[in-house]
């Protein structure tokens, strides 16, 4: 389970320049020589070991069918951090990032040419804020200590709970722990509480009680997720190909709805997991389909961006508090770097 842990990781270490070993799976040409019928020779995607619809599309051979002309090289990447620096080396056209590593890219000193058109899942029951028996509510939490991994998607959303319930961040000891030592600490009884992720969370949830979830939080304007992101350079060059993509991780998102079993399956081949164990990761995110990507609340429309810009532009501002990145951008930079107009181009606005 340590690609849960990896993609849950902002930064993971400094700028992310240094080659990561899934290039090494990558073709370096930034730009592949065209296929048939003008299409690209090959579509370098870059995935990563989380339940959700690339997964799918990956495990049934959509993409492969709909592009006869190109080959789809698939290269799994433990981070968005990796996939960040295999985006600016030119290795990649598609790669999966979280959200804060995507906020990051858009933001200086990096300024990745790349845009968001689609997003895999929003963070759902698979990350929460669980507490000791005695704690009612999150004003509970003033002087009690809460551990969390720093600059992590927990840590985001830990502060985001507390900012909502206006309980003051200075009120709580936070405390910077990976899982394995939150597991720890909270059997010895050092911690009152942890914001933090499966499978930890569920050894948690054994004796705790869950006081807030990333899902909810999402439903507050809080979301974490993680989203496509695209080479600039690619999209204009191949529209057609963003479109028939967008199109096979609909396809997903509409599987999972209409046939589970199916989708579990999928997953769990590509997971090595028990098909009951991968529905039950599937079910613990929020996936949506095109047509609520293209809502006010996510990518939106071209001639109305969603809010998707003001949750990378918030990532941003906690970045620059963590002292992970030297400044936010305005917003308009983040509204520039959804791909609204692709996925409106496949038929979802």
């Amino acid at each position: 389970m340590t690609h849960l842990v990896d993609r849950r990781r902002l930064l993971l270490g400094a700028l992310g320049l240094a080659a990561a070993p899934a290039l090494a799976a990558c073709t370096g040409d930034p730009d592949p020589s065209p296929g048939t019928g003008g299409a690209p020779a090959q579509l370098r995607i870059g995935y990563q070991l989380i339940p959700n619809g690339d997964l799918i599309v990956k495990d049934l051979g959509w993409l492969e069918a709909a592009l006869p002309g190109t080959t789809v090289v698939w290269s799994k990447f433990d981070s968005g951090g990796d996939v960040n620096t295999a985006i600016l080396a030119g290795s990649l056209d598609i790669g999966l990032a979280g959200s804060s590593p995507v906020a990051r890219g858009l933001a200086a000193p990096l300024n990745i040419p790349y845009a968001v058109p689609w997003i895999f899942d929003v963070i759902g029951d698979n990350e929460s804020l669980v507490v000791k028996p005695g704690i009612a509510d999150l004003a509970g939490l003033a002087g009690k200590k809460v551990a969390t991994p720093f600059s992590s998607t927990s840590h985001y959303s830990l502060l985001a709970a507390l900012a909502g319930a206006g309980v003051p961040e200075s009120s709580v000891k936070i405390i910077d722990l990976e899982p394995p030592e939150i597991q720890a600490a909270w059997q010895r009884g050092d911690i009152d509480g942890a914001y933090v992720w499966t499978p930890v969370l569920a050894e948690l949830r054994k004796t705790g009680k869950v006081l807030i979830t990333s899902r909810e939080l999402a439903g507050k304007g809080k979301l974490t997720a993680d989203l496509a992101v695209v080479r600039t350079a690619f999209l204009q060059q191949h529209p057609q190909v963003i479109k028939t993509w967008i199109q096979q991780q609909d396809r997903a998102v509409k599987l999972v709805r209409s046939d589970k079993t199916a989708a579990a399956q999928a997953i769990s081949r590509q997971l090595n997991l028990d098909a009951d164990e991968a529905g039950a990761q599937l079910s613990e995110l929020v996936l949506l389909d095109a047509a609520e990507q293209a809502g006010a609340d996510y990518l939106g429309t071209p001639a109305a961006p969603g809010k998707l810009a003001e949750n990378l532009h918030d990532a941003a501002g906690f970045l620059v508090a963590q002292g992970k990145l030297p400044a936010a951008p305005g917003l308009d930079a983040y509204r520039k770097g959804l791909a609204v107009q692709a996925l409106a181009d496949a038929g979802a606005a």
